[in-house]
């Protein structure tokens, strides 16, 4: 081996060092001064290094063994040191993983429930502009909060966005791409923009394929099958039309 190479083979090698090191260093847990920052965080969770955007900490509550990857943002509030009061406005539940770049941005209320994986680059938010005058800049304008609500042990795919008001139930899977609205029933598949249910399972009938609600030509007890997986999300009531 000549000296040049072995001398890029060193610097290589010092360089992947220092990188494993500090995503060592800067990775947030319980114990690190970061992670007391939070409302709470919970034991064996950890947000790896390096971090996006996260400000709000004090409204932030992020549950046990929850991975949240590098470059994700997390915040609450529309700036740092704003009070949002006593409650966190922010709630991520346990078992979770959130993907690389992805962002959660809360205001009011969003609640992601347990066993929760997203892809990479998922947008969930409570909050969005308004339109109310169109002869004002839209970034002017008094923005409107909806509560988020996403049942445990749904798959959010890569890209797929989250708007305000949304009430997904769980074991949902949002395929890649897709932007929700509105509320999505228990143990269903959507997908497009904005968000469709595709196939949905009814309990007794097992999975179809198709629009929901169920064609009028469907059995009864299919119908109020899937009604009442509808109005169950994470225990709270919810109307029970569907997404778009």
């Amino acid at each position: 081996m000549s000296r040049g190479s072995w001398l890029r083979g060193l610097r290589w090698r010092a360089v992947h060092w220092g990188l494993e090191a500090a995503q060592r260093a800067g990775a947030v847990t319980a114990g690190t001064p970061a992670g007391r920052r939070f409302a709470a965080f919970g034991r064996g969770s950890i947000a790896t290094f390096p971090p996006g955007s996260v400000f709000g900490e004090r409204w932030i509550t992020v549950g046990e063994d929850t991975l949240i990857g590098a470059f994700v943002s997390l915040s609450a509030g529309m700036v740092p040191g704003q009070d949002l009061g006593p409650v966190p406005v922010l709630r991520i539940g346990d078992r979770c993983v959130i993907g690389r770049g992805s962002h959660i941005v809360a205001h009011h209320s969003l609640v992601i429930g347990d066993d929760v994986f997203t892809g990479p680059y998922v947008y969930i938010t409570d909050q969005n502009h308004s339109y109310a005058d169109p002869d004002v800049p839209i970034g002017r304008q008094m923005p409107l909060n909806a509560a988020v609500r996403i049942g445990s042990g749904s798959w959010l795919g890569a890209g797929a966005v989250v708007l305000p008001g949304a009430c997904v139930g769980r074991n949902v899977v949002i395929a890649a791409g897709s932007v929700v609205r509105g509320t999505v029933p228990d143990h269903c598949v959507v997908a497009g923009v904005p968000a469709k249910v595709i196939r949905t399972y009814v309990p007794g009938d097992g999975w179809s394929s198709g629009p929901w609600p169920p064609p009028s030509s469907a059995a009864p007890s299919s119908i109020a099958s899937a009604a009442a997986a509808a109005e169950r999300v994470e225990g709270v009531a919810q109307p029970a039309d569907p997404p778009g």
